[in-house]
């Protein structure tokens, strides 16, 4: 069988920094960013105050008010992704005008945490009335898988749709899985990506709890800042981002745009510990190694690394060493940034949001920066893009996430030639 290539044809995106794509990126070279002050919950209780929130989101842009209720935000974030990228991909009128084959088409939008803010509603309800006040729309609305299952039904498609559940990976996971679903012919295209609705009292709460948080809350645009040697803990943010996915000849004969390729993708886990991740980096190495070895490629061809720098402590530093660790020499000289300075650490919709990132820098050859990198730090001595976004070639780049339960995964785009 001749081997399937695989472009992406769609992006859509909405985070802190705006809600599309176009809004989001002009935002981020920019420098600009979307924290603030938590307003979705009463967060005067928690240590950390601050978060990233998609600015004035409303759902009913994208489903009526009633079909909005049953649905967790989470959900309707991913709608809102996913409509953007089918639009931009062309896709969508072709399914409604019957010239797409629903039955080769699926989906992997995913959720590393699924619905908290359900599940906090429903303690609440039986806390104050009991289990017989509970809503019939609880369990659709809590589990994880929703979003895939949603967006399947939104648009009429049948092929393999499920969610990846692996932590702050679920979103590059959710891209790798959905390149091989194609790959193996499974299926001709794959809305791929995550989707995450993680500011609210739950998880705000717990990861308090773990002390991961920053607790700047008295200065939230300079909270987030990764490879820092002032870091303090990540900023949780919410959104999602979708991908589109296609075979490259499926994608030709539809004259759809091709926006990049996606031509590696390695997954790997720790085996060490559930939330500290090991110091050694081996295991982010050999994801390197993995995605590096199927796009047949080596450190030296690498240009750009979107890394998944979340401003914690450990992570940076462990990050930057498994780097080396995977690229030798070549990672002194590659470009790395950390977005998340800019938008918070999405959880399990940040490496969908990463990746449009990646696709994004090899269109334009635009390198986001790494904004509040302000101190260096000596155990993360790499090349962070401090500030400024940098315009330079860029024909390959990498995404990697690092995520509780030692999960890691790689994914590497290329500039579509």
């Amino acid at each position: 069988m001749q081997e399937r290539r695989i472009v992406v044809t769609g992006i859509g995106g909405v985070c802190c920094l705006g809600k599309n794509v176009e809004t989001i990126w002009s935002n981020l070279i920019a420098g600009k960013c979307g924290i603030g002050p938590i307003t979705l919950f009463d967060a005067s209780r928690n240590k950390t105050r601050i978060g990233g929130e998609v600015p004035g989101f409303d759902p009913t842009c994208y489903v009526p008010a009633k079909e909005a209720r049953h649905m967790d935000r989470f959900v309707q974030l991913a709608i809102a992704a996913a409509d953007e990228a089918m639009a931009a991909s062309g896709l969508k009128e072709q399914l409604e005008s019957g010239k797409a084959d629903p039955s080769r088409i699926g989906s992997t939008v995913s959720s590393g945490t699924g619905g908290l803010n359900a599940a906090t509603e429903a303690c609440r309800v039986i806390g104050e009335s009991g289990p017989a006040r509970l809503s019939p729309f609880l369990i659709s609305r809590m589990i994880g898988n929703m979003a895939s299952g949603y967006l399947a039904i939104r648009y009429g498609f049948s092929g393999p749709v499920f969610g990846v559940v692996s932590a702050c990976t679920t979103g590059c996971h959710s891209v790798g899985e959905a390149y091989h679903i194609i790959k193996r012919d499974d299926a001709d295209v794959m809305l791929a990506g995550g989707a995450e609705a993680s500011v609210q009292e739950l998880s705000i709460g717990g990861f308090n709890a773990l002390r991961a948080l920053s607790t700047r809350n008295d200065d939230p645009q300079h909270a987030s800042r990764p490879f820092d040697r002032d870091r303090d803990g990540f900023v949780a943010s919410e959104g999602a981002g979708v991908l589109i996915l296609e075979e490259l000849e499926h994608a030709r004969r539809r004259g759809a745009q091709i926006l990049a390729e996606i031509i590696g993708y390695g997954a790997t886990c720790d085996g060490y510990h559930i939330t500290s991740p090991d110091p050694e980096g081996k295991a982010v190495a050999d994801a390197y190694r993995i995605a590096m070895k199927h796009a047949q490629i080596t450190p030296a061809d690498i240009d750009y690394i979107n890394a998944h720098g979340t401003s914690t402590v450990l992570n940076d530093k462990i990050e930057t060493a498994a780097l080396k660790r995977a690229l030798g020499d070549a990672a002194y000289r590659i470009p790395v940034s950390s977005t998340k300075g800019a938008m918070g650490h999405a959880l399990g919709a940040a490496g969908a949001l990463e990746s449009i990132f990646c696709v994004q820098t090899v269109r334009t050859g635009v390198i986001p920066p790494t904004i509040n990198y302000q101190t260096p730090d000596p155990e993360c001595d790499l090349d962070y893009t401090p500030n400024e976004a940098r315009s330079r070639s860029v024909r390959i780049a990498a995404n990697d996430n690092l995520g509780f339960g030692g999960h890691n995964a790689v994914v590497l785009f290329r500039k579509y030639e």
